[in-house]
């Protein structure tokens, strides 16, 4: 075992660690490395020196290339020259799901192994830090062999860092934290309080934004991990899926109320309804079925860029507080596309680059409360300028009304002349529109009677259609008023006890003032226990009476009645006698007994 450590010590570039050296960053084009595509490589099998070879350096890897179906096999060789400072091996990536840790030191016979990594309890790591150290106890020569498996995209870079160095980092890390945090529930609170007093449900949105960014940030620092669900790795895989769709679910109800999208811009609000309902579904989808489909982010890009588009056309339309909402917006879209550059190693890796969104976070939560605040001032503006004009124009009309008053007593006089002349013309017009009126009346009476022959003539002469028909019938009212008329020429007689005083029903029926009995103009007649409109049995007795040859199709399509119903009826009329036929053609022949139209 001894000649394989100094086998591979001699074939393979060691890192050289100083006791000037206070920080080392080796990103993964740095060192060599093997990807197991099978996952099924073991330990000692990519130990043994046959299989040194193997492993090579890829200046060109990138984040985005991380093969989320392999495991990855890192080989990394250490000199420590002095251990006085103490040193540790530090990996960034805290969302790494199994990070297997093999290292040997020159002096000793075997490799330590730590097992680490997110989908195992936090208390299980060496170090309660976010990240993932191991400890460099001593000085001399290290083998380090490491394997990395995770769900989704790994940024597989490591530092050596001195002790002194690394609490120095991780206090002023922890600090920053601990601002941004702080900031987050601040403003989520103080909007918060905001909703309660105005009962404005934009100010419950951004709240409900901000803690989802903070829910964010919490998953991929790794600090909710260390503090909030220390106890389930479980969350740990899906948090931050889970924490970007509320950003982005948020961000659009927010983004729609704030903008008043609805009004000011339908079409892109539509498109924000349909993003929205797309990504609520592909949401529920990789949550119950494929959670591997959460390392897509990129997909997040689309409605803000819509979100964006939206805010400068409101802008571009007059509305104001739209203002500092395009700056936020734009700080959250600059964080996003730096981040995907910082993946995509486009840009080089720094603090600033790395923690680029959080950043632009910060200063969209600030633009937001701004933008807020800008919209607040701005309809207070409005409203002062509101008053100012109200008061201007009722200044104005007290002036007018004034002058009004001032010219009114002169003008009093002479619209009372003006009056009286006036009056005088319309008493004098009066009288020759009554004049008018009279011959009017005349010519109208005339008119009617003109009317009723011309129709007595036609319904004599057999050749009314359903629609002029109608005009002579329109509805049962009228139909009722001639068959009472005509049932009830002589007088009235109780079809009960033969009395013949009686008092008005409704419908034109009539109460016998002996023993009350209600009696209908239909009753004991033709028309008597019909389930079909009487104006259309008024119809089918005026063409069966006239011996029309108009087939009962016809005229069921006609009345919109079944052929049973129109042959049944026929049938009754058929079974009438003459004597009774002649009477029922009485009801079209005294056609003044009928209303007109």
């Amino acid at each position: 075992m001894l000649h394989l450590f100094y086998y591979i010590l001699l074939y393979s570039t060691p890192v050289l660690i100083t006791p000037e050296t206070s920080e080392i960053e080796l990103k993964i084009t740095e060192m060599e490395f093997v990807e197991d595509k099978t996952r099924e490589l073991t330990f000692e099998e990519i130990s043994d020196p046959d299989f040194q070879a193997r492993f090579n350096k890829d200046l060109n890897f990138v984040p985005q290339d991380y093969n989320t179906r392999s495991a990855y096999w890192v080989k990394l060789k250490l000199i420590v020259q002095e251990s006085n400072p103490g040193y540790l091996l530090e990996f960034f990536d805290q969302t790494i799901d199994s990070l297997s840790v093999h290292i040997k030191h020159e002096t000793d016979s075997t490799f330590t192994s730590y097992q680490v990594g997110d989908m195992l309890p936090f208390k299980e790591k060496p170090i309660a830090h976010k990240n993932f150290q191991i400890r460099l106890a001593q000085s001399g020569n290290y083998l380090v062999y490491f394997r990395v498996v995770s769900h989704e995209y790994a940024d597989i870079r490591v530092a050596i860092r001195s002790y002194s160095w690394f609490v120095e980092y991780a206090l002023a890390e922890y600090y920053l934290y601990g601002i941004l945090y702080g900031m987050i529930l601040i403003i989520s609170l103080y909007n918060l309080l905001i909703y309660s007093a105005m009962r404005e449900i934009k100010y419950l949105y951004y709240t409900f934004y901000i803690l989802s960014v903070g829910l964010f940030g919490l998953a991929v620092d790794g600090i909710g991990y260390q503090y909030v669900w220390t106890n389930s790795p479980q969350w740990n895989q899906i948090a931050h899926g889970i924490a970007l769709f509320l950003i982005i679910f948020w961000a659009i109800l927010f983004s729609k109320k704030f903008l008043n999208l609805s009004i000011r811009s339908p079409k892109i609000n539509k498109v924000l309804n349909w993003v929205l309902g797309l990504r609520v579904a592909f949401f529920f989808y990789v949550l119950f079925f494929d959670h591997s489909l959460f390392q897509f982010r990129n997909i997040e890009l689309i409605p803000l860029v819509i979100i964006f588009i939206g805010s400068v056309a409101v802008f571009k339309r007059g509305y104001k507080p739209a203002r500092f909402f395009i700056v936020a917006f734009g700080f959250l879209f600059l964080g996003f596309i730096l981040k995907a550059l910082l993946m995509w190693s486009v840009i080089p890796f720094y603090i600033l680059t790395y923690y680029s969104l959080h950043i632009c976070f910060v200063f969209e939560m600030l633009f937001l409360s701004f933008a807020l605040s800008d919209r607040v001032r701005i309809l207070k503006a409005n409203r002062d300028r509101a008053l100012k004009r109200i008061i201007s124009q009722h200044e104005e009309n007290a002036k007018l009304k004034d002058e009004m008053n001032a010219n009114l007593e002169s003008l009093v006089e002479q619209r009372t002349v003006e009056l009286k002349e006036k009056n005088e013309l319309l008493s004098q017009q009066k009288v020759e529109i009554s004049e008018i009126n009279s011959l009017l009346d005349l010519d109208n009476f005339r008119l009617r009677n003109n009317i009723k022959t011309i129709q007595r003539e036609r319904l004599q002469n057999k050749e009314l259609s359903y629609d002029e028909f109608q005009e002579v019938f329109p509805d049962k009212e009228a139909c009722l008023n001639a068959l009472s008329k005509r049932k009830w020429s002589k007088g009235f007689n109780c079809s009960k006890c033969g009395n013949e005083h009686y008092s008005d029903g409704n419908a034109l029926s009539r109460r016998c003032s002996k023993c009350g009995y209600l009696e209908s103009p239909t009753t004991n007649t033709l028309f008597h226990g019909i389930r079909f409109p009487l104006e259309k049995a008024f119809y089918i007795l005026y063409e069966t009476l006239n011996k029309s040859e108009v087939t009962l199709t016809d005229l069921s399509q006609i009345l919109g009645l079944r052929i049973n119903t129109i042959s049944d009826f026929k049938k009754r009329v058929h079974s009438r006698s003459d004597n009774e036929k002649e009477n029922l053609n009485e009801i079209f022949k005294n056609l003044e007994d009928v209303p007109q139209l």
